[in-house]
């Protein structure tokens, strides 16, 4: 067996096990059938289609001559570390942590953090493009939840609202 692209071959192997992971998870929901779905019928069939997808993407990396071999280079640490740090603290921010006694922050504070931090795993970070885009990521975002599906939760931080 000789791998063709190595890029391809092991986003192959993610999407195959995320897929799997999701099939096999929605199993613990009722599933019902197509006329009537359970809760569990959607996350069972994206993952069918997402291990389908992999196999598909996996079998292409071993069948399909590319240019180079697409190898896979070295790791981004910077911008890992920046993404994964943008989603934990939006989520301290949005509903905070009770164990440091920091109270939830709410739904504005939590995006402009997430996409400031988010940003700066850029290498060309502007401050001005970063506020406009958490600008309109924070109005659309309390448009859609707040206005629109009527969620409950915090906009604002508690000591701004009362």
């Amino acid at each position: 067996m000789n791998i063709k692209s190595q890029k391809d071959f092991f986003a192959g192997l993610m999407f195959m096990g995320v897929g799997v992971a999701f099939a096999w998870g929605a199993t613990t929901y009722n599933v019902g059938e197509g006329a009537r779905m359970g809760p569990g019928y959607f996350p069972l069939m994206l993952g069918i289609l997402l291990a389908v997808l992999g196999i598909a993407i996996t079998f292409e990396a071993l069948v399909v001559e590319t240019e180079g071999g697409e190898k896979i280079g070295k790791w981004a640490w910077k911008p890992l570390f920046f993404i994964i740090a943008a989603n934990v603290i939006f989520g301290i921010l949005l509903a905070g942590l009770p164990s440091i006694k920091l109270p939830a922050m709410g739904l504005i504070v939590a995006i402009y953090a997430l996409v400031f931090i988010a940003s700066m795993a850029e290498a060309g970070w502007k401050f001005k493009a970063t506020f406009i885009l958490a600008t309109v990521l924070a109005i659309g975002s309390y448009l859609a939840f707040v206005v629109a599906l009527k969620l409950q939760f915090p906009v604002w931080p508690a000591f701004i609202t009362g």
